[in-house]
């Protein structure tokens, strides 16, 4: 796997005054340099509350940043949240299959998703979800979004400590 330029994102990070918003930016900059992105979101996901939510979005007009939903038990997260490995469908039909907004998803010429876990201490704190054409995540573009695991703890971690005040 070749490791992305960090550079960018390791400044936005880093900058007095760095906010999760500046972070994530930074974070989708990065992601889209790397894998590649139409549609790029990041959730939390809190399993000792179970819920789930949406705090970054590329596309606010279509996904916004949202309040928290149940986190229900599907394949999908018992794939990405149980057992912390990547989901990817590369068409339309791998995506009907596990998320009821699929509709939504093909209306933005978007018809291939690939959901990274985010983890941090052993536990789930979050995905970073990357939406494109069809048949866009290759075997090569996975492997590519393994390097964006350490940039999303750091990014939740951030919007973490925030939150709390810290």
């Amino acid at each position: 796997m070749q490791v992305p330029d960090y550079t960018a994102f390791t400044k936005a990070v880093a900058a007095e005054g760095a906010t999760p918003e500046t972070a994530f930016a930074a974070l989708w900059a990065l992601t889209r340099d790397a894998v590649g992105a139409k549609l790029f979101t990041v959730m939390t996901h809190d399993g000792r509350n179970g819920v789930a939510q949406r705090i970054y979005s590329n596309m606010p007009d279509a996904y916004p940043v949202s309040g928290t939903k149940p986190a229900n038990e599907t394949d999908w997260s018992r794939q990405v949240i149980r057992d912390k490995k990547t989901f990817v469908a590369n068409d339309i039909d791998g995506i009907a299959a596990v998320f009821s907004d699929h509709e939504l998803i093909k209306s933005l010429s978007c018809e291939s998703v690939i959901n990274v876990p985010i983890i941090v201490a052993g536990e789930v704190k979050g995905t970073i979800n990357c939406l494109h054409v069809a048949g866009f995540y290759t075997p090569e573009r996975v492997e590519a979004a393994e390097a964006l695991k350490l940039p999303g703890a750091l990014c939740l971690l951030l919007n973490e400590l925030t939150a709390r005040g810290d």
